[in-house]
């Protein structure tokens, strides 16, 4: 029987679009847009706010309320999440990035051997995932997370110390996961950030915009903090871990992004806006 996937592509814009079936393109933070006309803004894909849903939690939980929605409401073997601009990549077939990402029949195969479909890892060298996520964000949010890990799930402050300290990661919250492990760690992550909102949701009104969508970048570090748990206790190990690189369908400002990450952690000068 043929293993049926299902990814995800969090978008808030009308964009181009991968033809390969697996795909499923999802307007995040649908709730409450409207158009010019003044009618509901309708960018020709499934909403996030259809379902059971977070969508009104998106200026804030980023494309995390897109993962909520596939969590609650897609059914396939398979559960993944890519971006409008950012997708798994496993060979390069042109110069149109459109044309070089990861389809249903390359991904099938793999899908055999591995449980865990996840981008290579990002390596900051010089930065601890801790210290990069201080320097350029705030680490009260990193510390209050690591304290409702201790609370709620004590068997995982290992793999926190550990992750924290590690100088590379799996970001993007980017991933492909068998549906069982899928669910497991969305009700991981979600009893997680929920709780993080009761506890720091007032003093975050105070954030600028962009510092503001902090529970997105939250997730990217301890995304990897279940991962390693799940290979620690046993869950999964190593070999159902399948890294496959990202490419991007917009060009980077590689000059401006290494100015920012070197002003972050010698300036002292927070991010405020994407590269």
């Amino acid at each position: 029987m043929e293993n049926k996937a299902t990814i995800i592509i969090a978008t808030h814009k009308k964009y181009q679009m991968p033809a390969d079936k697996m795909y499923l393109p999802v307007h995040v933070g649908a709730e409450g847009k409207k158009d010019s006309d003044g009618n509901d803004l309708d960018l020709g894909y499934v909403k996030d706010n259809t379902g059971d849903n977070i969508s009104l939690k998106n200026p804030s939980f980023c494309e995390l309320t897109g993962l909520y929605w596939a969590w609650k409401n897609v059914d396939s073997d398979y559960v993944g999440l890519a971006h409008y601009r950012r997708h798994f990549s496993l060979s390069k077939k042109s110069k149109d990035p459109f044309d070089n990402i990861l389809t249903y029949d390359e991904l099938a195969p793999l899908l055999s051997k591995y449980r865990v479909f996840v981008p290579k890892k990002r390596k900051y060298y010089i930065e601890t995932l801790y210290s990069h996520y201080a320097h350029t964000h705030y680490a009260e949010h990193l510390d209050v997370t690591k304290e409702i890990i201790a609370e709620k799930y004590p068997d995982y402050t290992d793999s926190c110390n550990k992750v924290y300290k590690q100088t590379y990661g799996y970001m993007f919250n980017m991933m492909i996961m068998r549906k069982d492990l899928f669910q497991n760690y969305c009700e991981w992550l979600f009893n997680i950030l929920f709780e993080l909102e009761k506890r720091i949701g007032e003093s975050s009104k105070e954030l600028s915009f962009f510092q503001g969508r902090f529970y997105g970048r939250v997730s990217e570090i301890i995304f990897n903090v279940w991962l390693d748990y799940q290979v620690k206790s046993g869950t999964i190990s190593q070999k159902d871990i399948k890294e496959i690189p990202c490419i991007y369908t917009e060009k980077i400002d590689w000059n401006r992004k290494v100015k920012s990450f070197i002003g972050a952690k010698f300036g002292h000068k927070k991010y405020e806006g994407s590269f």
